[in-house]
């Protein structure tokens, strides 16, 4: 058994039974066995079916809010939101199923049109940031799309996942169709990447284990959609409303404790703007509240264990430039205080992804060198820009390498607009009208006329 711990507490709050090789199998099998009656399933009972879940969610709310709460340290307006934006994709992926169109293409001697097949079992491998709405946006467009999906939730945040394995049979899901299987990446994980009848991998995570998922694959041609590591740049204009962009800085890269793919890490101010800039951001950083996620007052919580505390510590040495921090409790929990340093863009803290509320603030000169700085990284996720220059906004949006961008905000992503990143960011799309074709293989069939 693994013990779940708390990490505003550190108490254990449920153990759970990790999946064995062979338990894996026979989940995988049981998919397999499902997937014909699955995908043969007229295209409005799937629907149905999706609609039905979303209500069960629904109903449950304020569970799934609580787990998520005591199990991945998430205050409780993000836990409420989380849980609403679950139901909120099964409602959007419903209507997938009566809306996968094909294409006639004209042709010379008879019909020519295409289908788009499920590939077949998906395996969803989901990490510990945001436990229950990163498995929906795994497993919902597959199961909209006609494939049976495995879901491995992270071993640290396994309980939403596992609730919503069984809000899926209350739902009336058919048995093998979607199973949540707890367990550990090299076990479970790796039976999806090695396992022929998974015919896809959706894996969300760090860039190194998104690699070696990526080379397992391709020892079958399985499909991937790999949603890896980011080091975003928030660059801020000296024509931009400053006083907005330093006053919502902190909820670009504090949200979620900076346990965030799209964290704006790399906060990038045009030098004549620098100071001023500076000045606003030490009020807005110090007053995020920190505290129990249970309180509504609440702004972040906790790390989410002690390994990733001490990593995140380890980029905040004694002798860092911090230009100011804030507070957060003592005593148990893995806390640690919204910090913002002053670097260059040669320092560890600006090119590396820490994962949690620390933030780099470095100047810049014009717009091709925010542009430069901002592409120098291996990394092309997120980012935003904060501008009141129209034409600059359009230019520097179409510069920067990062998949999802907003101008004069922190808004990464909508259940329905395509998510995902630029180079070693991922591969694929995920969300949106985009997601549910990633499920299925694009069949071209050619009818006679003779």
């Amino acid at each position: 058994m693994h013990g779940v711990i708390n990490p505003a507490t550190e108490d254990v709050i449920a153990s759970v039974a990790f999946a064995s090789v062979e338990e894996t199998d026979e989940a995988i099998a049981r998919a397999h066995e499902a997937l014909p009656s699955w995908r043969d399933m007229a295209p409005g009972e799937r629907a149905d079916l999706l609609r039905r879940f979303a209500a069960v969610v629904r109903a449950h709310e304020d569970d799934l809010a609580s787990l998520e709460i005591t199990n991945s340290g998430h205050t409780v307006g993000n836990a409420r939101a989380e849980a609403q934006l679950v139901a909120k994709t099964m409602d959007y992926y419903a209507g997938g199923p009566e809306r996968l169109f094909g294409k006639q293409i004209p042709v010379p001697g008879g019909v020519d049109v295409t289908f788009h097949e499920p590939v077949g079992v998906v395996g969803v491998i989901v990490p510990w940031n945001f436990p229950m709405t990163i498995a929906a946006w795994g497993f919902v467009p597959a199961l909209a799309a006609g494939c049976t999906v495995v879901v491995k939730p992270a071993e640290l945040t396994p309980l939403t996942a596992m609730a919503l394995g069984e809000y899926a049979i209350e739902a009336g899901l058919p048995p093998g169709v979607l199973t949540v299987l707890p367990g550990a990446g090299p076990v479970v994980g790796q039976r999806f990447v090695d396992h022929p009848q998974v015919r896809k991998v959706v894996f969300t995570g760090s860039t190194a284990v998104g690699k070696q998922v990526m080379a397992g694959c391709a020892q079958q041609v399985k499909r991937v959609t790999l949603e890896l590591g980011g080091k975003s740049a928030n660059i801020v204009f000296a024509d931009a409303d400053v006083e907005k962009a330093a006053a919502t800085a902190p909820y670009g890269v504090f949200d979620n404790a900076g346990q965030d793919c799209c964290a704006r890490s790399r906060i990038l101010v045009q030098r004549t703007a620098y100071d001023r800039f500076m000045e606003l951001l030490e009020p807005a950083v110090k007053g995020v509240q920190v505290g129990d996620p249970r309180d509504p007052a609440t702004e972040m919580g906790p790390l989410i264990s002690r390994q990733q505390h001490e990593r995140v510590a380890s980029y905040v040495p004694a002798d860092a430039r911090v230009a100011f921090a804030g507070s957060c409790p003592s005593g148990p929990g893995f806390w640690f205080p919204p910090t913002v340093l002053q670097g260059s863009a040669d320092d560890r803290s600006f090119r590396e992804e820490i994962f949690g509320p620390v933030v780099t603030v470095v100047p810049f000169e014009d717009e091709a060198d925010a542009v430069r700085m901002a592409n120098d990284t291996v990394y092309g996720l997120s980012g935003s820009i904060w501008t009141r220059d129209v034409g600059r906004a359009l230019r520097v949006s179409r510069a920067v390498e990062a998949g999802a961008l907003s101008v004069n905000s922190h808004s990464s992503v909508r259940y329905w607009t395509p998510f995902g990143g630029f180079k070693e960011s991922g591969l694929g799309r995920e969300l949106g009208p985009d997601a549910l074709e990633s499920f299925t293989e694009t069949k071209n069939v050619f009818i006679s006329a003779d």
